[in-house]
């Protein structure tokens, strides 16, 4: 880049070069030069919640005398062009950066700042106007809790809404259907279609009562605590002020924390929520296995449904066609498990007053809850809401199933129903024929007692 497209730009450290489009200043230019590391930056929820945080402390700020109510109001402009996503290319810092997040804080500080200096036609300061009663202490670790709580409101709790009644719906429209049951991916007792596709419902609608759950902690934040926790160089109405701000631009109830000691030097609510997430991508990853076994083959697998077919499966085989959306799930599953770990090993570096791996948990955090909230409803709309049933191959399989003779032990005991199943494993024939001949049992009886659709309602049959 040549010398006249950039300009000087000073901070206390000194003099250097900012390329001249950029809305950033000398700070976010150093952490830019320290951290050639991933090209990865933070996310847009993260950005976003920078910018509703300056804005609510403009506000609040303006609202306590501290701040002149004309930069207050430039602020709060730039802050919600910031918060839009108008300005995300000015946000060009490594996630891997400073541990306690004070080169993306610094960015939003001197992008807000350039942008409300140009509105109002004289200088605001970075640190003095659009940081004023704040510390990137305080204010990283009050994003994160925003950004997640975004995430998690707006895309990830209807998200899993949607894939719960979505398996329900399906499960309600094929509750006549009669399947064999396997444990240990044995074939084991009949189960009804609407009893398999219940239970995944219940994992999901039970991984949403767990974040909601976690989400009071989460909706309490660090703002005010500034440097250590001890709200130095803060109005002691700030942290409560912010809050009350943030509550009303976004419809969350947000709260300051009840210690910001806690709030600060450690991420305890964003590991907890992180582990919930963990359990949520667990359950996806088994829905996702179940429906890739489900509809394996189509002549050498399971075979008893199909997915809907989406795209070839095979640059060399012709007309392979692969579930490709349940596997997609399972890979971000796995994503969001290693996130986790991720989150858990940063939450352990709380040294003292200060946790120093604030960046990475917020990217992580972000991106588990997007990717989970995303696959749950493309699970929902491109595998679940779609996938034909193969009767005539369940049928089948459950009138050679041996194990239906479980049925049968309260009548004749385990031990001849075992006989009885092994004899009809051994002569491939169906479990009513073989007990005709191996117990005293009619056929009006044996057709009662084994009728796989009385057998999934559960109960003694004698």
């Amino acid at each position: 880049m040549s010398a006249d497209k950039f300009r000087m730009e000073r901070d206390s450290m000194g003099e250097l070069k900012v390329p001249a489009s950029a809305l950033w200043g000398a700070q976010t230019q150093r952490a830019v030069n320290n951290f050639p590391i991933s090209g990865l930056t933070m996310p847009r929820q993260f950005i976003r919640a920078l910018g509703l945080i300056k804005s609510a402390a403009a506000e609040t700020n303006a609202q306590l005398g501290l701040l002149d109510e004309d930069i207050a109001a430039a602020i709060k402009q730039a802050a919600a062009e910031v918060a839009e996503g108008q300005h995300d290319d000015q946000f060009p810092i490594d996630v891997f950066q400073t541990g306690s997040g004070t080169s993306s804080n610094m960015n939003s500080n001197e992008v807000i700042a350039h942008i409300a200096s140009e509105a109002m036609g004289k200088s605001v300061h970075p640190n003095d106007h659009v940081n004023m009663c704040q510390s990137s202490n305080d204010v990283i670790p009050t994003a994160i809790h925003l950004s997640a709580a975004l995430v998690i409101n707006e895309q990830l709790l209807p998200g899993l809404e949607h894939l719960d009644k979505t398996l329900r719906s399906k499960g309600e429209a094929l509750a006549e259907v009669v399947k064999t049951g396997r444990t240990h991916l044995m074939d084991a007792m009949p189960v009804r279609m609407d009893q398999e596709l219940g239970g995944w419902a219940s994992q999901i609608s039970n991984g949403r009562a767990r974040i909601e759950s976690s989400l009071p902690r989460i909706r309490a934040l660090a703002q005010g605590g500034t440097a250590v926790g001890t709200g130095i160089n803060a109005h002691p109405d700030f942290g409560k002020g912010v809050t009350l701000a943030l509550s009303e631009a976004t419809g969350i109830a947000f709260r300051p924390n009840d210690d910001y000691f806690e709030s600060m030097s450690c991420q305890d609510a964003a590991v907890e929520m992180s582990g919930q997430f963990r359990v949520i991508a667990v359950s996806l990853m088994k829905i996702a296995n179940d429906l890739r076994w489900m509809n394996s083959g189509p002549l050498a697998g399971l075979a008893e449904i199909a997915l809907p077919s989406l795209q070839p499966g095979s640059s060399i085989m012709p007309g392979k066609v692969n579930p490709v959306v349940p596997e997609a799930v399972a890979m971000l599953a796995a994503q969001v498990i290693g996130n986790d770990t991720t989150i858990t090993v940063a939450g352990q570096s709380g040294n003292f007053q200060l946790n120093v791996m604030l960046p990475v948990i917020a990217y992580n955090l972000i991106q588990s809850g997007e990717i989970l909230a995303n696959g749950a409803r493309v699970l929902a709309d491109s595998a679940i809401a779609g996938f034909s049933v193969n009767e005539k191959r369940l049928k089948e399989a459950l009138d050679k199933n041996p194990i239906l003779v479980t049925a049968l032990n309260p009548v004749i005991g385990y031990e001849k129903g075992a006989a009885t199943a092994k004899k009809a494993y051994a002569e491939g024939r169906p479990i009513k024929d073989v007990a005709k001949e191996t117990t005293d049992l009619d056929d009006a009886e044996l057709e009662r007692l084994l009728d796989p659709a009385e057998l999934t309602r559960g109960g003694i049959k004698s």
